[in-house]
């Protein structure tokens, strides 16, 4: 899909058995989207940061799709079907990807829920998309 120019830094590989990413093979695959391998670990830590500084509902949708735009990070958020007394309710979900460090997948809903406790208004709205709190 998309070929790394070798101009940019792309992330070094995880020690031997601490990941099962297939870093290697998708760096042998002509048609593999390399873009995930952008996110160096420097990067990654910035978009931690950023991630735990949502200010919004939209503010969290933007950061979705530019990093699907951008690293091919697909994210779903989705409230539990049953009640949502807790952040616990609320699921986030970093796809699998080639490429896609397991730590990273688990650091980004982390991230995101630290958004979320520090603003619940998000957690809210987010809740409202479905039309828990609309009117009938």
């Amino acid at each position: 899909m998309n070929a790394l120019p070798t101009t940019f830094p792309i992330r070094t590989e995880c020690p031997p058995g601490a990941c099962v990413c297939d870093r290697d093979a998708l760096l042998q695959n002509p048609q593999g989207d390399t873009r995930v391998l952008l996110l160096t670990r420097e990067e990654e830590k910035r978009l931690l940061q950023r991630l735990e500084q949502l200010t919004s509902l939209a503010d969290l949708r933007r950061m979705q799709a530019r990093m699907e735009q951008q690293l091919g990070i697909r994210i779903t958020i989705t409230p539990s079907p049953n009640e949502v007394r807790t952040l616990r309710g609320i699921t986030i979900l970093v796809h699998e990807q080639p490429g896609l460090c397991r730590k990273t997948r688990q650091a980004i809903p982390a991230a995101i829920k630290q958004s979320l406790e520090q603003r619940p208004e998000i957690s809210y709205e987010l809740l409202d998309e479905g039309g828990l709190f609309g009117g009938q």
